[in-house]
């Protein structure tokens, strides 16, 4: 496997752009116009810079990763791709039309995965020849600084394809767990609930953010409180993935919490707007 074709360069495809060259990968990055790739590879090259300044890399190294990272418009430039890795935006509909677009342009052999946080594998897969070679990554934000990455298998998904898709994910020095497909598969079925029920403790005056925050830092050893990382996540997309999960399950213990409605419909979305548990 020497060939990884990105699909999608925002915050996750830049991300996983950048481990994968990292890792001795050519890279093969496609989005619909080239001023999409602007803002990935800013922070790309600001990580690189940064790891110079502090002794991690070389600037020879740094120009052997640029070597590997190609970006393109042109859908074909990845037919010979090993492996495929789609990092658009959670919608089911747009991920369905990529995954059919690849489907008549990749080599038979090639595995094609769909970097989500908490869509079905199997639907995604379901419009493929061969949903055999379809899996399921998440990988988690920063991707070039969190090490976990969630398998997750589709229904029709081989062990030859859950095999290979997790060596590839060893070889860029991640570690990856099992997963099997359920609404946000593990880690956020955990910790999404859990930022929401903080949320609550919050909206019914039980303790104030900062006192939330101090808490679960000092007393459940979290390196960030949870109203905190929910302005990190931006509250739209929590409230959006709070929202998936109670709609997958029926279940009304993952009701979102009011407030957290309210704040997303008066525009306090968390740091990206400035201002939402805390203002920056």
């Amino acid at each position: 496997m020497k060939t990884i074709g990105v699909i999608g360069f925002g915050t996750m495809g830049s991300g996983i752009s950048q481990v994968c060259v990292e890792a001795g990968y050519e890279v093969i990055a496609i989005e619909q116009d080239k001023a999409y790739f602007d803002r990935g590879l800013k922070q790309i090259s600001k990580n690189w810079n940064r790891a110079i300044e502090k002794g991690r890399a070389s600037k020879e190294t740094i120009k052997e990763y640029e070597s590997l990272l190609n970006t393109s418009t042109e859908w074909e430039s990845v037919a010979d791709a090993d492996f495929i890795i789609e990092a658009v935006s959670e919608d089911m509909e747009l991920k369905k039309q990529i995954f059919k677009r690849m489907d008549q342009i990749v080599n038979d052999e090639a595995i094609i995965v769909s970097n989500t946080s908490g869509l079905s594998i199997t639907e995604i897969a379901s419009v493929m020849r061969n949903p055999q070679r379809v899996m399921g990554f998440h990988f988690f934000n920063p991707v070039p600084v969190m090490k976990l990455v969630e398998l997750i298998k589709g229904y029709d998904t081989s062990e030859e394809t859950y095999q290979r898709s997790k060596e590839l994910v060893e070889s860029l020095g991640k570690e990856a767990i099992a997963v099997k497909e359920s609404p946000l598969f593990a880690v956020n079925r955990i910790l999404v609930p859990m930022i929401n029920e903080a949320i609550f403790v919050l909206q019914e005056g039980v303790a104030s953010a900062d006192d939330i925050d101090k808490g679960m830092r000092l007393g459940a050893n979290h390196p960030i409180g949870p109203l905190a990382l929910a302005d990190l996540i931006g509250l739209d997309t929590l409230l959006f993935v709070q929202d998936s999960l109670y709609e997958e399950t029926q279940d009304s213990k993952y009701r979102a919490a009011p407030l957290l409605r309210k704040l997303v419909r008066a525009g306090h979305l968390g740091r990206k707007s400035g201002k939402g548990f805390y203002e920056y």
